[in-house]
C-alpha cells in the first residue's frame, strides 16, 4: 500500500480501471452461466419462460407449414439472438476482456516508462549547468521520481496480466459458450421430441396427399391467373373505350378547325375580289383625271 501511495495518480487510475473491469467481467461470467443453466433447467422441468414461449410459438408456426422439414436450429438461433441478446453481449465482452486487460497493462507500462524517462532527463540536464553542485542533495528525490515511474510501468503490467490469467482460468471452468450450446441442444430435443408430436401440421405425409395438394395448388394458381386475365381484359376494354372517346373528340376538333380554315379561305377570296375591284376603280379614276386635265393644259399653252 505504501508503494501505491508513492505512485503517480495516473498509474493508480490505470490500476483501478483494470480492477473495475475485472470485477465487471467476473460478474458477467457468473451471471451468463447461471442464466443459461436456469433456462436449461426449466426445459427439463417443463417450466414456463419467455425464451421457451418465443421458441415454441415460432416452431409451431413453422411446423404447421413444413411439418418435419422445419429448420429447428435456425428457429432456436433466431430466438437466442432476439430474446437473449444481453447474454450474447456479455459473451462478446468476456471474449475481449482478456486482451483488454493486457492492453491496459501495456498502456500503464508505456505511461510509466515515459514518466521515468522524463524524470531522468530532467535530472541529467543539471549536469551541464553551474548549479550541479548545489543540486546534488536533490539527486535522491529525482531518482525516487524516476523509480516511481518505473513502478507504474511494472505494477500496471502485473495487474493486467494477473487479471487476464485469472479470467482465462475462470472462463475455462465456467464456460459461457458451453452453457449456451447445452441450452441450444436441450431446446432442440425438447422441440423435436415433446412439442412436435403435439402440433397439427398441414404438410403432406404421403405421396397421395402430396399430389392432391399439388393439384389444389395448381387449381388455385389457375383461378388466380383467370382472375388476373379477366381484370386485365376489363381494364383494356375500358382503356379502348376511353381512347375511342378521345379520338372522336380529336376528330371533332379537327373538323371544326377545317371549317374555320374554309371560312377563312372564303373571306380571303372575297377580300381579294374587293381589292381587285377597288384597284380597277382607282385606275379608272386616275384615267379620268388624266383626260380631264389635258384640255386645261392646252388652254394654258394658247
Amino acid at each position: 500500500m505504501s508503494q501505491l501511495k508513492n505512485m503517480p495518480v495516473i498509474g493508480v487510475i490505470v490500476i483501478i480501471a483494470i480492477i473495475i473491469l475485472f470485477i465487471i467481467a467476473l460478474a458477467m461470467l457468473f451471471y451468463v452461466c447461471s442464466r443459461y443453466k436456469s433456462i436449461t433447467g426449466k426445459i427439463s422441468k417443463k417450466q414456463h419462460s419467455d425464451f421457451l414461449h418465443a421458441v415454441s410459438e415460432a416452431y409451431a408456426a413453422a411446423y404447421r407449414d413444413y411439418g418435419e422439414g422445419v429448420n429447428t436450429p435456425a428457429i432456436i438461433d433466431s430466438a437466442v439472438s432476439s430474446k437473449l441478446s444481453g447474454l450474447l453481449f456479455c459473451e462478446r465482452f468476456l471474449n475481449n476482456a482478456v486482451s483488454l486487460f493486457v492492453t491496459l497493462g501495456l498502456f500503464g507500462t508505456f505511461l510509466g516508462l515515459s514518466l521515468s524517462v522524463s524524470s531522468l532527463t530532467e535530472l541529467i540536464s543539471y549536469s551541464n549547468t553551474s548549479a550541479w553542485l548545489s543540486v546534488l542533495d536533490s539527486v535522491g528525490d529525482g531518482l525516487m521520481s524516476a523509480l516511481s515511474g518505473m513502478g507504474v510501468a511494472f505494477y500496471t503490467s502485473l495487474v493486467g496480466v494477473a487479471c487476464s490469467i485469472i479470467l482465462t482460468i475462470l472462463r475455462s471452468i465456467f464456460s459461457p459458450q458451453a452453457a449456451r450450446e447445452t441450452l441450444v441442444n436441450q431446446t432442440e430435443l425438447w422441440l423435436d421430441h415433446i412439442v412436435a408430436p403435439q402440433l397439427p401440421t398441414n404438410s403432406a405425409k404421403d405421396d397421395a396427399t402430396l399430389v392432391r395438394r399439388m393439384i389444389e395448388a395448381l387449381d388455385k394458381s389457375t383461378a388466380s391467373m383467370d382472375r388476373t386475365l379477366t381484370t386485365a381484359t376489363n381494364e383494356f376494354k375500358e382503356t379502348m373505350v376511353t381512347e375511342k372517346k378521345m379520338l372522336e373528340h380529336f376528330n371533332g376538333t379537327v373538323g371544326k378547325f377545317n371549317e374555320g380554315v374554309r371560312d377563312f379561305g372564303e373571306v380571303d377570296y372575297n377580300l381579294r375580289g374587293t381589292v381587285e375591284r377597288l384597284d380597277v376603280s382607282v385606275r379608272d379614276l386616275a384615267g379620268l383625271l388624266r383626260r380631264s386635265s389635258r384640255p386645261a393644259e392646252r388652254q394654258d399653252e394658247q
